[in-house]
């Protein structure tokens, strides 16, 4: 019996409309790199060139990402006809961001360099905007997985890009309407990701001011600019703000090194067991079980890590074992703004050393201006989590949409 809806009918990409029908790249466009003979005898870069030549990374999801442009000039581009962008192209990494495409919108502005691909659809018989989210597609990705046995890097030959399969529907207006529709919620995504990128920008500066008493929260201070005044005690720090005092870390902390797994039950247990990456498993049992600050030992050792719950930490993650009189968010956020790699004591695998780590000095306000600079902070870090949970379901929205419609699941049309 048969799972084909009526309809519908079975092809080599799976179930389609039966008034779709599936072509192979190379019969809808043109597909062309930059040959590695023009590359190493007559490539040359000039920062004052007119044209932007592309590298894999200045490809993303659906854009063009300015980044590290580097340029060429008018001239060679157009020696170099072959891999020269025009409006309608599409581009597609073959080596490496395997996945990722864009359409170029503009002529005379963009050349490929190595291991990209420049696809120039018939506009007669396919949309290039369709043409980039079916390369992006899980449609895209299983072709890839046809023709690439490698466990490493990921690379395509253009011989393997024009056999790639591709569903198409009757009309290009019917590959128009599917391409808006994911483009609007590609807009979204675009959105989402300038809010997040905005948040966290204004979260670095705030954390710069507050943790530093260059700004202080209202109810705190004196009414002038952060009273800064020179500094008392231990450490040649300078401008200490007024009500502050210069510590060691080791004044409010000590540091402990975590423990060996070894005989803990990593699974089903009820606690997790923490690397310098992230979890490793769970156990039963737990090291501690207040907040602590957590940092790498050895290996990463620029990642802090806060956890407010009970846990076991492996013996290359140090844990924090935080005074009464402060306020441990505040100290989480104050290891964020050290340098760590400075205090680096191997010349091989980075370490830290617990003393070394206590001996560090840092201006510290008293524990309510704490608690209240690490509210603050805190309260940005959940703006920011809200708004990257949307963000990652919209994402998978996007995924589903791509699935339904091309496959004609959905049809607009």
């Amino acid at each position: 019996m048969s799972n084909v809806p009526v309809g519908y009918k079975q092809t080599e990409v799976g179930v389609i409309p039966e008034d779709w029908v599936v072509r192979n790249l190379e019969s809808v466009s043109v597909i062309s790199r930059l040959a590695g003979a023009e590359y190493t005898s007559v490539w040359v870069e000039t920062s004052d060139g007119e044209i932007t030549a592309l590298r894999g990374f200045n490809i993303g999801k659906g854009r063009i990402i300015e980044k590290d442009f580097v340029r060429i000039s008018n001239e060679l581009s157009l020696k170099l006809k072959r891999s020269r962008l025009c409006a309608g192209d599409v581009v597609y990494p073959c080596v490496g961001s395997i996945g990722n495409a864009a359409v170029i919108t503009e002529d005379s502005k963009y050349h490929i360099q190595q291991n990209i691909a420049r696809i120039t659809p018939n506009p007669a018989a396919i949309s290039s905007r369709y043409l980039a989210n079916y390369l992006m597609s899980f449609l895209g990705e299983r072709e890839v997985g046809r023709f690439n046995a490698s466990s490493s890097q990921p690379s395509v030959l253009v011989g393997s890009l024009r056999q790639y399969r591709v569903p198409l529907p009757p009309t290009k207006a019917e590959q128009e309407a599917i391409a808006e529709a994911l483009s609007d919620t590609d807009a979204l995504i675009e959105s989402l990701e300038q809010l997040i990128a905005k948040k966290r920008h204004l979260k670095q500066g705030a954390m710069q001011e507050l943790l530093t008493g260059k700004k202080r929260l209202p109810g705190f201070g004196i009414d002038d600019d952060a009273a800064i005044v020179g500094a008392t005690g231990r450490s040649p720090l300078p401008n200490v703000p007024h009500g502050w005092e210069v510590k060691r870390l080791g004044d409010v902390l000590k540091v402990r090194h975590g423990k060996s797994q070894h005989n803990v039950e990593i699974i089903g247990g009820k606690y997790p067991i923490l690397a310098s990456g992230g979890e490793i498993g769970r156990s039963n049992n737990y090291l501690y079980d207040k907040p602590s600050v957590l940092i790498g030992r050895k290996g990463t050792i620029d990642v802090p890590q806060f956890v407010d719950t009970p846990f076991w930490t492996i013996d290359t993650l140090f844990f924090t074992e935080i005074a009464p009189e402060a306020d441990a968010k505040f100290i989480f956020y104050k290891f964020n703004t050290i340098t760590w790699r400075s205090y680096n004591e191997a010349s091989g695998v980075p370490s830290l050393s617990a003393s070394r780590i206590e001996n560090i000095d840092f201006s510290c306000p008293p524990q309510p201006e704490q608690t209240a600079i690490a509210t603050t902070l805190s309260d940005m870090d959940a703006e920011i989590g809200a708004l990257e949970t949307k963000l990652a379901k919209t994402r998978q929205l996007k995924q589903g949409m791509m699935h339904n419609l091309l496959t004609g699941r959905i049809r607009l049309l």
